[in-house]
């Protein structure tokens, strides 16, 4: 009976020598990445100084658009990265890559001719993209309203934009898809008021409480640095049925609008109570008809008690 021999070290040497270099090349990939990253990082840093020493806008909105360019390029500068170290990492296992590449290639093909009609909408979307970053209407971290949905712009690729609504929702929009676009936090933003009181209130009285108001809010450390100017009063903006709107805004920081608005609501109730100054509410006046003249059996009485109330209220009667 023939003895089993083990194989020989030298039989596993080339497997050996195959999985270091694989572990090499990823290795390598991974070090690069980190490289690729403190660079495109560096480079962000250096574009930041130099706009903000040439003044070209304030600090906070350089540093928005250089991170936003900045996460736009590092993706396909780390996909083409780790695609390059999958492939070598392969071919250093003894895959055939040409015959991979081949395959792929005919299958990209056969491919590429179904969705060829649908090419165009990926085109699209990415000029859309690339002139979203060019002409700076957006950054990362700006609040901006996109096809009538608003939320703050967590991600800005060259083919999608991707939006966070207040409720935590997450919107995917394609650059191509996005026919709208407002931008609320480019620079500055406002907060705008519309304060309504009764007829019988002195409005001239209301604008400078409201003024006061914003003064005061101004000189408080904790929201004064975020209010840019003095409040803007529009005048009285319309008549309505209850009362007078006058009409206001304040500038404030870009996403600060919301809490100086909230303030300034909270101490404009509190001054408007203090000074006696009435907020209207909607009223409704509700005619009671008596009930034995509904139960009459006088039927003329009641329908020209119909008409009465119908004519009050301004609609008018119904065919007898």
């Amino acid at each position: 009976m023939q003895a089993y021999r083990l194989p020989s070290v030298n039989g596993y040497l080339p497997y050996v020598l195959s999985g270091a270099r694989v572990l090499f090349i990823i290795g390598l990939g991974y070090v690069l990445s980190i490289v690729l990253r403190r660079l495109i990082g560096a480079l962000r840093s250096y574009s930041v100084r130099v706009m903000v020493r040439k003044g070209q806008a304030l600090d906070f909105e350089v540093e928005k658009r250089a991170t936003t360019v900045a996460n736009v390029i590092s993706r396909p500068l780390m996909t083409l990265l780790w695609a390059a170290v999958i492939l070598m990492s392969l071919e250093e296992l003894g895959f055939k890559i040409e015959a991979l590449l081949a395959g792929a290639g005919i299958s990209a093909g056969i491919i590429g001719v179904a969705v060829g009609f649908g090419a165009q909408n990926l085109i699209k979307d990415v000029i859309g993209g690339l002139f979203l970053l060019v002409e700076n209407q957006i950054r990362v971290n700006d609040v901006a309203v996109i096809n009538g949905t608003g939320g703050l712009v967590e991600e800005i690729n060259l083919r999608t934009t991707v939006l966070r609504s207040e409720n935590g929702a997450v919107h995917i929009f394609p650059n191509g898809s996005i026919q709208t676009l407002s931008n609320l936090t480019r620079e500055f933003s406002y907060y705008v008021f519309e304060i309504a009181v009764a007829f019988d209130q002195d409005t001239d009285r209301v604008i400078a409480i409201l003024t006061e108001i914003a003064a005061q809010l101004r000189l408080d450390p904790a929201f004064g640095p975020a209010i840019l100017a003095d409040l803007d009063v529009m005048g009285v903006d319309r008549l309505g049925p209850n009362g007078v709107t006058i009409k206001a805004r304040i500038k404030t920081l870009p996403q600060k609008q919301w809490m100086i608005g909230r303030e300034m609501n909270r101490r404009i109730r509190m001054k408007f109570q203090s000074e006696n100054i009435e907020i209207p509410s909607a009223t409704a006046i509700v005619r009671l008809v008596e009930p034995a003249l509904l139960f009459s059996p006088n039927r003329d009485e009641l329908k020209a008690a119909i008409r009465e109330v119908l004519s009050e209220m301004r609609v008018g009667p119904p065919s007898a």
